[in-house]
């Protein structure tokens, strides 16, 4: 997923009312009941909370009307009554936070509830298609978005408890569990993943609103499993992030991963982000690199230019052009993987020190170069290797961790017209199958590395 490079990327109740909020004690809002005063909010570009967004727009498509249909989550209509129901019952702007954010971390759970095994859904869809969460969590998010829009809550608070369900039902923000005292301690791993993307049809890329990601499903299937490793179990956290670059500016991949990359029984012992590459392939990105490209999101928005670091997160100063992975790549190269090759991949493109024109360097960049593409490229794939990586030198967490391109999921050949193709077909399936097994073989891999926990 790297631009140029890559293939990637009632509150209303029944009497029609809603739930209002006037400021209370200590500048909490609490409810009152008032009739309603807007209506739902009309399509618009994300920009604010009271819009609904143009990825939001998408999900009353044909496609993505059968995927939420199929797709064993829930019915759409319980967990818009579940919403308005929590949100009926909030008295303060705390409250519904809170909400949110519980209603957000049942839908995650679900999710790899169902890719576990450990849900009867009916769905005929499996249960590591990482689509029917990526769509559903679109559809009560714009439910949410039109209740705060109704609501006299001020921006910043409609912000807030958007955020809250947001942020939970991509398994961010979870307070991570102590240690029990006097037991082994399990390694702790952290895997990031990201949703589907290349969606719309009317940019000039491959878009297809069946699209599935790789790094979405490897993220369901592994959230809360425990690998055993030559080093001793290790236990796994994922997360799965959007494709917007306004949230990568405001600092959500460091909010999210700063918890773990700090001291305590909880620090990640090795972190991968991944994201989709290349056809039938894995790549091990050597370098990341701080330049957005020119590429859209999936809210058809671009921000080219150096990557933006939020001024309250941890970082490094002067900010570098360049981070590296500490992944054990020659180990995790050295043998032939199965099903597809695994290349330690080191190609940038930079311009010199002594130039003002881009290059493509086959090994890497050059010293005092400035960044045009890492080896991920230049969308948010290479952007959040980049951020993850410069928030472990910032955080001194002396670990394996770096970037890791999934192959492409592809469909069957006689299934690859967006317009009249099925959202799911056999070589799909043995696809993500693949490449969750694959993928799961190199965590082990790398984790052996590792010094045997006492």
């Amino acid at each position: 997923m790297g631009g140029s490079r890559y293939n990637d990327g009632v509150v209303g109740q029944e009497s029609g009312g809603q739930a209002g909020w006037v400021t209370g004690g200590e500048f909490m809002p609490t409810v009152v009941w008032q009739p309603a005063v807007q209506p739902s909010p009309s399509r618009g570009n994300g920009s604010g909370a009271t819009e609904q967004t143009l990825e939001e727009a998408r999900v009353d498509e044909k496609i993505p009307q059968e995927i939420l249909s199929r797709g064993g989550i829930g019915a759409l209509d319980r967990w818009k009554a579940d919403l308005h129901d929590a949100l009926g019952k909030a008295a303060t702007l705390m409250d519904a936070e809170r909400a949110m954010a519980v209603l957000g971390s049942r839908l995650w759970q679900r999710a790899v509830d169902r890719a576990h095994g450990r849900a009867e859904s009916g769905s005929d869809l499996p249960g590591t298609d990482d689509r029917p969460l990526y769509w559903t969590r679109l559809a009560i998010a714009r439910e949410l978005r039109a209740w705060c829009a109704r609501s006299p809550l001020d921006e910043q608070a409609r912000r807030r408890v958007m955020l809250a369900f947001e942020h939970a039902s991509r398994g961010i923000g979870r307070t991570p569990t102590d240690t029990p005292p006097n037991s082994q301690r399990i390694l702790q791993v952290v895997i990031t993943g990201f949703d589907p993307f290349q969606l719309d049809r009317s940019l000039p890329a491959n878009g297809d609103l069946r699209h599935s990601n790789a790094s979405g499903c490897l993220a369901l299937a592994l959230d809360g499993t425990t690998l055993d490793t030559d080093a001793g179990p290790a236990h796994i956290t994922t997360m799965i992030f959007p494709l917007r670059w306004h949230a990568f500016t405001n600092g959500i991949v460091e909010h999210a991963l700063t918890p773990y990359f700090q001291p305590g029984p909880n620090r990640a012992d090795l972190f991968t982000t991944v994201s989709q590459g290349r056809q039938d392939r894995f790549d091990l990105e050597h370098t990341n690199g701080a330049w957005r490209g020119v590429w859209w999101d999936n809210l058809n928005q671009r921000a080219p230019g150096p990557v933006p670091i939020p001024p309250d997160v941890r970082t490094v100063r002067p900010q570098p052009q360049w981070t590296k992975t500490t992944l054990p790549v020659s180990r995790l190269t050295s043998r032939p993987g199965a099903p597809f090759p695994i290349y330690d991949h080191t190609t940038v493109k930079e311009i010199p020190a002594d130039s003002v024109e881009p290059v493509e360097r086959e090994n890497g960049p050059t010293a005092n170069s400035l960044a045009q593409e890492g080896g991920g490229g230049d969308y948010l794939s290479n952007e959040i290797g980049y951020r993850a990586t410069l928030l472990r030198d910032a955080c001194q967490l002396r670990v394996p961790g770096g970037h890791l391109h999934t192959p492409v999921l592809l469909f069957d050949k006689d299934n690859t017209d967006p317009a009249k193709g099925r959202i799911t077909d056999p070589v799909l399936e043995r696809y993500r199958d693949a490449v969750i097994g694959q993928a799961s073989t190199l965590l082990t891999t790398a984790l052996s590395t590792l010094t045997p926990s006492p």
